[in-house]
């Protein structure tokens, strides 16, 4: 019996295996096309993880599909016994037409959609293997085709959805390859330049000196086509189509930043001037829109649509094979084949039309038209054709001046006005904070935690259980670009700008005098001043009590708070970089997760010994408590106590009450890495300032330390962040770029125009 109930079963899997994965491709490829945009606007793996899972499964539904198509076709010719047993097994499928006529929709499904054809940077290395696909699916749904030829009903439309399969499936393979590192890094470098003809200058110097006629060499400047208006006022906001036009001008500039190309001072000057005169807003948001172009380009379709040739007349044309087939499968006699295998046959049809509408449609509306249309730069050929009557009437119809950035404060999360918000983003527009005392400060689970670390889900779990994000204000946008902007004005060579990219909060102690305190950068790693100066922000923090109505006063203004909040927000993001996204700081972290790990270490200790830390979780007692698990567990393990900026307080102030007067390496040695107390004589030399001067102090420390994270950060590392929400490390790397404040700008001058003299 039971023997019959699986052969049941796997005859009802044989019958719809293909009908239920050809939809599930379907289905998937809708999917991707309108949530995979959003991986650039939302840092949640609650987002990433379905899109992930999503882009993969497509793949192999679409391949599984095709096996299963030529399976099917390939057992219908093993005779007349097999045909009729096939025939009862699969039912509609007897006849091999439609299974012809759906396998093309198979590779049109393995092109994906316009919105994703990598998942991450290194997919986009893997184009040959997709080329070999293309090559090797093509054979599979051509032998599909074959198989049927005698008897197919449907060849012409067959023929054409083929013909948009292998064009899509083209446009997905040679995207990757644009986007790869060496191709993209060869499509930038320009025609090799030899110089001015060295040989024949000297011939003729050496032609002049041998006919003893008094010869020198003059050298004529090369015109400076800089003009210094870097001092003037800000210029008035820019509306948001100045900001996407300026934001495409600088990525044609400076996308030779993804292939470590250098830079000329001539461009440096240019770049720096202009965003010298722009406001804060507008200077963040042309870096924003400026990463979402390198985004399309290694990410999506967009630089195969942008192609000058083939982009716009490729996707006009398979669209109207789409639409031509649906029309000619609808005109074709049907009578004779299972009415929901016919309704399959149109979903495909109708969703092929409808992914290229939709497609279309984000085309239409993206910053890319935007540009072509209002003809800042070179428009695309296909779109230069048009006349100008025609490109008028699309700029209206397509509303490129509307407005890209809503002014309106934050909703709530599921309010339609959230959702509307969330779509006009350019990246995440969030700081994860990850904090030090605050997770030493959780009680650990003994042999739980243990299991926890013997899986490797440890760095998993921390990451939801202690990290939290905070929102990117204008109020920490201003004061980045303020710090950014002083140290630009002052680098008008490119020597000093070196220096001021290389420097690690040791510049801004010397401009502000605070000469005492650069031995808690210049004598130390970067790692173990970032550790330390996270510490003692920490510290400071808790124990400002001059924050408090009654003891606030005058001195201590809005601006003070708004230091102290934002040097917080600065501090917490920086270690969370350092631990949880380590590959980005991975150039300049050094031993920071040993020195993190120590340091972590002597803080329980400390809480422990005194008494401020909870003993770890009795287990016993809690199964035998009249209580439930569960309400433990989310006390004790995720540690939903009120109270625990006050337990925090109390904990930093245990911390400085410890004489430090004795170096800690001088006590305890060099072994272990922690840096604890090392922070809490920094705290009691900053504490010698006032708070207004002490919280500006710490600050402008954060703001140059995370200027030299990003500075030193991988380009790589900067793009992978790119399909995952973003980070503001990206920007302010890239804005230092655009004001001059980097390793990048090598080429001095450009070529020599030395000219022989020969006096009288």
């Amino acid at each position: 019996m039971e023997m019959g109930m699986v052969a049941r079963w796997k005859l009802r899997w044989q019958t719809w295996d293909l009908r239920v994965v050809i939809l599930v491709s379907l289905g998937l490829q809708i999917l991707l096309i309108f949530v995979a945009p959003l991986r650039k606007r939302v840092s949640r793996a609650w987002i990433t993880m379905p899109i992930w899972s999503a882009y993969l499964l497509a793949d192999v539904m679409a391949n599984f599909a095709v096996g299963l198509t030529s399976n099917s076709q390939g057992m219908k010719e093993k005779g007349k016994t097999m045909s009729i047993q096939c025939r009862h097994r699969s039912g509609p499928f007897a006849d091999p037409t439609l299974l012809a006529f759906w396998a093309p929709f198979l590779l049109l499904h393995l092109g994906g959609p316009d919105t994703i054809t990598a998942f991450s940077l290194a997919d986009n290395e893997l184009w040959l293997r997709h080329l070999l696909g293309l090559g090797f699916q093509c054979c599979a749904v051509g032998y599909a085709f074959i198989q049927s030829y005698p008897n197919h009903k449907f060849w012409i439309p067959t023929l054409l959805i083929f013909l948009v399969g292998v064009i899509k499936y083209s446009e997905r393979t040679r995207a990757l390859y644009l986007a790869s590192s060496r191709i993209f890094q060869d499509s930038l470098l320009e025609d090799p330049d030899p110089g001015p003809n060295y040989a024949k200058f000297m011939d003729e110097y050496t032609s002049k000196n041998n006919a003893k006629l008094p010869t020198s060499i003059q050298m004529i400047p090369e015109p400076s086509k800089r003009n210094k208006t870097g001092t003037d006022e800000a210029e008035e906001g820019l509306s948001d189509l100045e900001v996407v036009q300026a934001a495409h001008k600088y990525y044609l500039t400076f996308r030779g930043l993804i292939a470590d190309l250098i830079f000329s001072s001539a461009q440096r000057n240019e770049s720096r001037d202009y965003f010298l005169k722009q406001t804060a807003r507008d200077a963040f948001k042309i870096v924003e829109v400026e990463l979402n172009f390198f985004y399309e380009i290694l990410y999506t379709k967009a630089k195969v649509m942008q192609g000058k040739y083939l982009g716009y007349p490729l996707r006009v044309l398979s669209f109207i094979l789409t639409c031509a087939a649906l029309v000619l499968f609808y005109s074709i006699e049907k009578k004779k084949f299972h009415k929901f295998d016919i309704v399959v046959s149109y979903i495909l049809l109708v969703g092929a039309i409808a992914l290229d509408l939709i497609a279309s449609l984000m085309i239409l509306y993206s910053d890319w038209i935007a540009i072509a249309l209002t003809k800042s730069e070179p428009p695309n050929w296909f779109i230069e054709k048009l006349p100008n009557w025609f490109i008028e009437i699309l700029q209206c119809l397509l509303n490129v001046k509307r407005q890209r950035w809503p002014e309106n404060p934050k909703p709530k999360w599921f309010s339609p006005r959230k959702i509307m918000q969330i779509v006009r983003l350019r990246w995440s527009e969030s700081l994860s904070q990850y904090n030090l005392i605050n997770y030493c400060l959780h009680p650990r689970m003994g042999w739980w935690e243990k299991t926890i670390g013997f899986f490797g889900l440890t760095i998993i779990l921390d990451g939801i259980k202690y990290v939290n994000t905070e929102d990117f204000t204008s109020h920490l946008r201003d004061l980045i670009f303020k710090e950014l902007k002083m140290k630009s004005d002052l680098a008008d060579d490119l020597q000093k700008a070196k220096e001021i990219f290389s420097a690690r909060g040791d510049w801004i102690l010397k401009h502000e005098g605070h000469i005492n305190l650069l031995d808690w950068i210049n004598k130390i790693e970067f790692d173990e001043s970032l550790i330390l100066w996270h510490i003692a922000t920490e510290l400071c923090y808790y124990t400002d009590h001059s924050t408090d109505e009654k003891n606030s006063g005058n001195s201590y203004d809005d601006n003070t708070k708004l230091n102290r909040e934002l040097s917080k927000v600065l501090s917490d993001y920086m270690l969370y970089l350092l631990i949880m996204q380590s590959p980005m700081l991975s150039s300049i972290a050094g031993i920071g997760k040993m020195r993190y790990r120590d340091t972590c270490s002597e803080v329980k200790k400390f809480f422990r010994g005194r008494k401020i830390l909870k003993e770890d979780v009795n287990f016993h007692k809690i199964f035998s408590s009249s209580k439930c698990f569960s309400c433990y567990f989310s006390k004790y393990c995720f540690n939903e106590e009120k109270g625990q900026d006050k337990k925090l307080q109390e904990a930093c102030e245990s911390i400085l009450k410890v004489n430090t007067e004795v170096s800690p390496v001088t006590v305890k040695g060099d072994r272990s890495k922690s840096v604890l107390f090392d922070a809490c004589r920094l705290v009691k030399e900053l504490q010698k300032l006032k708070w207004k001067q002490l919280w500006k102090i710490i600050s402008k420390v954060w703001v140059e330390l995370m200027s030299y994270a990003a500075g030193h950060c991988r380009v790589n590392a900067h793009m992978a962040q790119l399909s995952k929400g973003g980070q503001l490390l990206t920007l302010v790397w890239l804005l230092m770029a655009h004001l001059g404040l980097g390793d990048q700008f090598q080429i001095h001058e450009g070529h020599a125009r030395a000219k022989l003299i020969v006096s009288k």
